[in-house]
């Protein structure tokens, strides 16, 4: 099985397009030690031919551009596509609004919880998708489900759904609720667990992620690869750095740093490859010669970036 980060930043990118605090300056400049990297997704294949994409970013026309895999083949139809299906971890403007650039009447499936699948159903914008070519399944928790495209062949590529503590898109909060997580409801976040068919290795991709509790941390321990949320080194990292008012746990994100931190969280789990995405503009671990990404490393991680590969 091959996963391909294509997309390794949180919601904006690095740098995010109207950013001007040091990091996003320095990359605006071309620092080395500043890479710059698009919104967040993910592809994985189990024969190098057939696709599935986690999280449709904003940015994925320019990911597909940077990706040979994903584009059409030299030889292949006039119009065609190696993507057979779009999976989605939650509702989140960074993780759905790619799905409008892959329209122009190209059949494929997108997969998704009744929440989500009803925040698509209730925005017509997303009607550009042809129902007649793409497909919308669920996605439930607790089973396994086999990746079919349209014609409901497989993609050798299965995803186990769980739920895990988050929070409601941005978009869908309802502030007369703010002491009840904003409306957030069963569905709006999920984590994955991604295998091969005749594989009994699996990566889990855990995108968005506001704690971490006993649970999570016992399903985990059968991760071979985690590819987990690294929005944030300190909670109150936006604000300190004067671009924004949120917190991290007001933003349904937990820090990497800390006594609740991830780094500290999950720590004893035994994963060969743990590795941070979904890194906000502001994280520290951004700059590749700070002392966060010196401790990050030792303690076992890597910093996801655009183009970054794992084989399992």
């Amino acid at each position: 099985m091959r996963l391909k980060i294509i997309g390794s930043a949180a919601g904006g990118g690095f740098p995010q397009w109207n950013c001007n605090y040091q990091l996003s300056r320095r990359a605006w400049n071309g620092d080395e030690n500043v890479r710059s990297r698009t919104q967040s997704s993910l592809a994985v294949s189990s024969n190098g031919t057939d696709w599935v994409l986690f999280n449709a970013s904003p940015d994925i026309r320019q990911q597909i551009a940077a990706t040979p895999e994903l584009q059409p083949q030299e030889n292949g139809r006039l119009r065609s596509t190696p993507i057979r299906a779009v999976v989605l971890t939650n509702a989140d403007v960074d993780h759905i609004a790619g799905l409008l650039s892959l329209r122009e009447r190209e059949p494929f499936v997108i997969y998704a919880t009744r929440r989500v699948l009803d925040v698509l159903e209730a925005n017509s914008i997303f009607n550009v998708l042809d129902r007649a070519l793409v497909d919308r399944r669920e996605l439930t928790a607790g089973g396994r489900t086999d990746i079919l495209d349209v014609a409901k062949i497989p993609t050798g590529i299965s995803v186990e759904a769980f739920a895990v503590p988050g929070k409601v898109a941005l978009f869908l909060e309802d502030h007369s609720k703010a002491g009840e997580g904003f409306g957030t409801q069963e569905g709006d976040t999920i984590g994955l667990c991604i295998s091969s068919r005749g594989s009994e290795r699996a990566a889990f991709y855990v995108p968005g992620c506001a704690r971490i509790d006993a649970v999570l941390t016992s399903r985990l321990q059968r991760a071979d690869c985690l590819l987990f949320d690294g929005t944030l080194y300190t909670d109150d990292e936006m604000v300190a750095a004067g671009v924004g008012s949120k917190t991290g746990a007001r933003m349904g994100h937990v820090s990497i740093s800390g006594e609740n931190g991830s780094l500290a969280a999950l720590a004893e789990l035994g994963i060969g490859n743990r590795i941070y995405v979904h890194i906000n503009n502001t994280n520290p671990v951004l700059d590749a010669a700070s002392a966060e990404h010196a401790a990050v490393v030792a303690a076992g991680w890597e910093i996801a970036f655009d183009g970054m590969e794992v084989r399992l």
